[in-house]
């Protein structure tokens, strides 16, 4: 995995820490070494060629067996669209053998995340983007999937059966899931990646991007994805792994390439050479900086405010003055590793420690996984960098347990953003220790095993509370008492996400509209208790006038009346997911659509008394609302 300006990520912490000065006679001696290396084997590489003729003359290669492999199990994602308690909709449905494909539309037996295309980007409850991304990093979920026998790739056939697109990368494990021991070094090799596209058809597909070869057997595959360009939620139906158990013999051109890595890797060799004999003491030695000299230390400071980690680490290399520079606190305010997820570690943290003091933003998300981040780094960063700390990000963290959220707890006291989304192995007293940041205004515990009991003392100490996500959350044993408690306490409340809360009724919703007036988004999809004959969804219209974004998704019971409440109360209104009702008439939609002038989003999927013909319809006396219709074939 390479980074621009040279750096590779794999040696990002060696990079942290050299300096050259690069005295031009060391360097020209150094490359006139290089020349006369290169020279020498120009030779070589002509016997080798001939002997490589010669053996394919006198005797065929010997046949190396491709197998071929569906998914065993699915080890690890970072969304998805279904319950924690079925399969319906969830990744578990990428294990075996296809279930759907090749038919195309919307199935239940397939793989779906929990958002597409950019509607989630424009709610109250969407989140500042970290500075210093790469531009090449795209990714909004993973999902692993491990198969039964190592291999060395050949192919890999994704099969999309609804809204295809949304795969931007392939990689592969070099640690096996079934090992007892985990190896020291891990590593993960892109096998393919591109930047999002735009597939034009819903209709089923299968996906087989031409992947590189690696140099090391694998049974565990990584798929990356970015659906923020797709029209509606992107079904997976099972993923195909080809291999071979021997690595395979590459053909001579390919051999003639790998020849040329190995130049690559001797120029590396190189410059790793350089690296330690131009110390601190031969940059100290140095004296002139050229014209960065001559430039304020501010404007020099934001010009550095523009590059990527990587990249901050390559410059460090330049000069003593931009050595400084680059290692000052200021630049690192906002630090989103999550781009590096595969490369950092206990050495990374340590070697990032002294410049992260001063740190607001932390984005650790997928990072630390099997091992690589152990609790008592994660514990020493935080004590060192975690004072100033406003944000931190740390979404399927599976290395973190109750030390690790104690010491985020007793030393982030500023703490206003905290995102434990999918840290589904964090145990339940864990989450007891959030109810002392008492200046938390954005929680996310989607899909972890937070009990009520918990997140009733959250509640009851952290009431600055703006934003709050509860979906998945399948350990709070009583909605309404939880409700009840945010209609209490939460009265700054602006976003809730109680998406497939298995038990709320109309008493707690009755709760929530009287005691959190200031509810701009609320998603109550999936949840089957709620009935519209309890007048709960017309509380909920007259009592939030700046809802903007609704989601009822697969209420059965939702009905006209319902939505002639929201024409009536919610002008404001964006975002309305309606999913599955049989009871809405396409009278009543053009009622909202008339009122609600600001509605961009609205779907009608599965309502039974709206077909495409009033689809159309609708489309085309209000254009500028997206009105979602799936199918099934």
């Amino acid at each position: 995995m390479h980074v621009s300006s040279g750096l590779t990520v794999s040696n990002f912490t060696e990079h942290i820490w050299t300096f050259p000065a690069f005295p031009m006679l060391t360097v020209l001696s150094m490359f006139y070494y290089i020349y006369l290396r290169r020279r020498a084997r120009t030779a070589t590489r002509g016997e080798l060629m001939n002997n490589r003729r010669a053996i394919e003359s006198s005797r065929p290669l010997p046949i190396n067996v491709e197998l071929v492999q569906y998914a065993k199990e699915v080890l690890d994602f970072s969304s998805h669209y279904g319950s924690e308690n079925s399969m319906s909709y969830t990744m578990w449905n990428l294990a075996g053998v296809p279930n759907v494909y090749p038919s195309s539309g919307d199935f239940t037996q397939t793989a779906v995340f929990r958002t597409y295309g950019t509607w989630w980007e424009l709610c109250p409850s969407a989140r500042l983007p970290f500075t210093r991304t790469p531009p090449d990093f795209h990714s909004q979920d993973y999902v692993e999937l491990a198969f039964e026998e190592p291999v060395y790739p050949t192919a890999v056939h994704v099969l999309e059966t609804y809204h295809p697109g949304s795969v931007i990368k392939i990689l592969a494990c070099s640690a096996s899931p079934y090992s007892q021991n985990l190896p020291a070094d891990i590593r993960w090799e892109v096998l393919w990646s591109e930047a999002p596209t735009k597939v034009n058809s819903p209709q089923a597909r299968q996906f087989s991007p031409c992947i590189k070869q690696i140099n090391f057997p694998t049974n565990l595959i990584r798929l990356e994805l970015n659906s923020s360009l797709l029209d509606y939620y992107t079904e997976l139906d099972a993923v195909v792994l080809h291999g071979v158990r021997e690595r395979p013999v590459l053909s001579l051109n390919t051999a003639m390439i790998a020849m040329d890595d190995d130049e690559d890797e001797d120029m590396d060799d190189v410059l790793d050479c350089l690296n330690k004999q131009f110390s601190a003491t031969a940059l100290r030695e140095s004296t002139t900086n050229g014209y960065f000299d001559k430039l304020p230390y501010e404007l020099i400071q934001l010009i550095l405010s523009h590059l990527t980690v990587p990249d901050l680490c390559s410059l460090s290399q330049t000069c003593k003055l931009l050595y400084q520079h680059c290692c000052d606190p200021l630049q690192y305010i906002h630090l989103s590793l999550q781009p590096y997820w595969a490369k950092i570690n206990d050495t990374a943290l340590k070697y990032l420690q002294p410049r992260c003091v001063l740190v607001q933003w932390l984005n650790l998300s997928w990072a630390g996984n099997r091992g690589t981040i152990s609790v008592s780094a994660f514990s020493r960063f935080l004590k060192v960098c975690g004072s100033e700390l406003l944000r931190l990000e740390l979404s399927c963290g599976h290395f973190l347990n109750e030390t690790c959220l104690e010491v985020v707890a007793e030393t982030c006291r500023n703490l206003q953003e905290l995102n434990l989304s999918s840290c589904d192995k964090l145990p339940p007293p864990a989450f007891n220790h959030i109810a002392k940041l008492y200046n938390l205004k954005r929680l996310i515990l989607y899909r972890t095993k937070v009990e009520q009991t918990a997140m009733l003392s959250i509640l009851n100490f952290c009431l600055e509370l703006r934003h709050l996500s509860l979906g998945s959350c399948v350990m709070i044993e009583d909605y309404d008492t939880v409700a009840s408690m945010m209609g209490a306490k939460c009265k700054k409340l602006r976003t809730l996400d109680l998406w497939r809360c298995k038990n709320i009724t109309e008493n707690g919703i009755a709760a929530l509209a009287s005691g959190c007036p200031l509810l701009e988004e609320l998603d109550l999809g999936w949840c089957p208790t709620l009935q519209s004959s309890t007048g709960c969804f017309a509380k909920l219209a007259r009592k939030l006038p700046n809802l903007q974004k609704l989601f009822l998704t697969a209420n059965r019971s939702v009905c006209d009346s319902d939505i002639e409440e929201l024409a009536a109360n919610c002008a404001n209104l964006h975002q309305l997911d309606i999913l599955g009702t049989r009871m809405v008439s396409p009278a009543s939609l053009r009622k909202l659509l008339e009122s609600c002038k600001d509605l961009s989003l609205l779907d009608v999927s599965f309502c039974s008394q709206i077909d495409n013909r009033v689809v159309l319809e609708l489309n085309a006396n209000f254009p500028n609302v997206f009105i979602k219709k799936s199918f099934t074939q």
